[in-house]
C-alpha cells in the first residue's frame, strides 16, 4: 500500500467535501462504519460536529480510527 494520502470525497449534510487520507487509515474508517452498521457519510459527519476548529477532518478521522482500534 501506499503512504501517501489520497483525497477522497464525502457528503456532510449534504455538502460535498474531500478528505486526503491514507489507504490504510480509509480501510480502517470504513470498517468501523460498517462495524456500527452506519453509513459512512453519517460517521464523518458525527466526526466533523465534534473535532472543533483546532483539528481539520483528516485528523480527526485518524484519531477517531486510533481510539476506536485502542478500545477494542
Amino acid at each position: 500500500m501506499n503512504g501517501r494520502p489520497r483525497k477522497r470525497s464525502l457528503t456532510l449534510r449534504g455538502h460535498r467535501t474531500s478528505v486526503s487520507l491514507e489507504d490504510e487509515f480509509w480501510s480502517a474508517f470504513r470498517d468501523i462504519a460498517a462495524a456500527q452498521r452506519r453509513p459512512l457519510n453519517d460517521l464523518a459527519a458525527e466526526i466533523d460536529e465534534s473535532r472543533g476548529t483546532e483539528c481539520g477532518l483528516a485528523s480527526a478521522i485518524r484519531l477517531h480510527v486510533l481510539r476506536w482500534y485502542r478500545q477494542q
